[in-house]
């Protein structure tokens, strides 16, 4: 469905418009209670864990749209709530100048899963993830912050992490410091891949190759949002091995 390009927007259908509108303001009240520090200067909230679905997805007796999204049932996490509000992205105390300066140019271009491990930081592939979908909760403009993806990243990562992981045995690929090989992926992403815009609407959904590069664009002056701000609810499941985040389609 997303090989191709590496990700594909779902058109609109009653069965996700359902679980949105349940799962909206169920969202709001969580991340109003939550303890989370806001991040860039308070413009955004990361939301890990916080939507309070059952294994599948469901919130109370609605269902989650497995169909609609073109997925098979399977185990889930609680839906992280990635909220983002006017002014978008802020400065912030927990990122150093030159990564704020990435996020707004770059719109914090990243690899899912790809974590700094250590007082080095060095970029290991540590969540595996299978998918990630992501489902928005209430209707905003195309300038609020939209999910941004590099068409065609997906296999520019698959290629060059792959080059440098076969050089090792596939029980340790978890282990293996991939920070060189990242950055200059990235940089081949950026020259050479489409960088494309994903505004979506409640009731649509976006679904993402594990491997494509994706960031969240900069709030436009003027773009329409509710007070509660941007709101859309991800799901990644996670892989049995780092083996089949490279080698599955």
């Amino acid at each position: 469905m997303v090989a191709a390009k590496g990700w594909v927007k779902i058109d609109q259908h009653p069965e996700i418009a359902l679980w949105a509108a349940a799962a909206r303001p169920i969202a709001v009240a969580a991340l109003t209670a939550s303890a989370e520090v806001r991040r860039c200067g308070g413009t955004w909230a990361v939301g890990l864990d916080l939507l309070g679905n059952d294994a599948f997805g469901a919130l109370g007796n609605v269902g989650f749209p497995w169909q609609a999204v073109g997925l098979l049932p399977e185990s889930l996490h609680q839906g992280q709530l990635s909220a983002v509000y006017p002014g978008y992205p802020q400065p912030g105390t927990e990122e150093t100048p030159a990564a704020a300066r990435f996020r707004k140019a770059r719109d914090a271009a990243h690899l899912d899963g790809l974590l700094p491990v250590g007082p080095a930081r060095k970029r290991m592939m540590k969540e595996p993830h299978a998918w990630i979908l992501g489902l928005p909760l209430n209707r905003c403009g195309a300038g609020a912050a939209p999910l941004v993806v590099w068409e065609g990243s997906h296999e520019v990562m698959r290629r060059r992490i792959g080059a440098e992981l076969r050089r090792h045995a596939p029980e340790v690929w978890g282990d293996v410091d991939l920070t060189e090989v990242y950055t200059a992926a990235r940089a081949e992403v950026f020259a050479t891949c489409p960088r494309v815009e994903v505004p979506v609407l409640p009731g649509e959904a976006s679904l993402l190759h594990r491997l494509t590069i994706h960031g969240v664009a900069p709030w436009q002056t003027g773009a329409d949002a509710p007070a509660e701000g941007r709101i859309i609810a991800y799901f990644r499941p996670v892989l049995p091995s780092v083996e089949a985040w490279l080698l599955q389609p």
